[in-house]
């Protein structure tokens, strides 16, 4: 592959992953999640399912711990996590989704499956589901996590 071609490639996958963060977020909003942000859809998919600490949020989302721990009081002031002790270390408390949370993040799925749902007219159901196949072979575990 050229170089120009590897440029495009990755413009495409870029603008496609920008529009699909912008998509989803829409649809959060729309149903009612007033105030969120993507940022929050990247900690939350870390948050789900077990919680996290603010290092290892941090850490996911490739911010300082004190941008973190900002991140980690807004959502908390907005009923969305809490926290809790740690089951293991007591020096540290473990940030997790509330029902509130959980049902933000079921909101950010049907958004999403709304926009693949687009794709699978353009492209045909095969043609999605092929791709999201070689996509899973590029990147098997994820995580999924912001592009700053």
């Amino acid at each position: 592959m050229h170089n120009s071609e590897a440029m495009a490639l990755s413009a495409a996958l870029l603008a496609v992953a920008g529009e699909l963060t912008q998509r989803i977020n829409e649809g959060v909003v729309a149903r009612g999640f007033e105030g969120m942000r993507p940022a929050h859809g990247f900690a939350f998919t870390r948050l789900a399912p077990d919680g996290a600490t603010v290092t290892e949020l941090a850490a996911h989302l490739g911010v300082t711990k004190q941008a973190a721990s900002q991140l980690v009081d807004e959502v908390v002031r907005k009923g969305y996590a809490e926290r809790r002790s740690h089951p293991v270390d007591a020096r540290a408390r473990l940030v997790v989704l509330t029902e509130r949370g959980w049902a933000c993040t079921r909101a950010a799925e049907a958004a999403a499956a709304e926009v693949v749902r687009e794709w699978a007219d353009v492209l045909g159901e095969g043609e999605v589901r092929a791709l999201r196949e070689q996509l899973g072979r590029i990147a098997p575990y994820g995580p999924i996590r912001p592009a700053w």
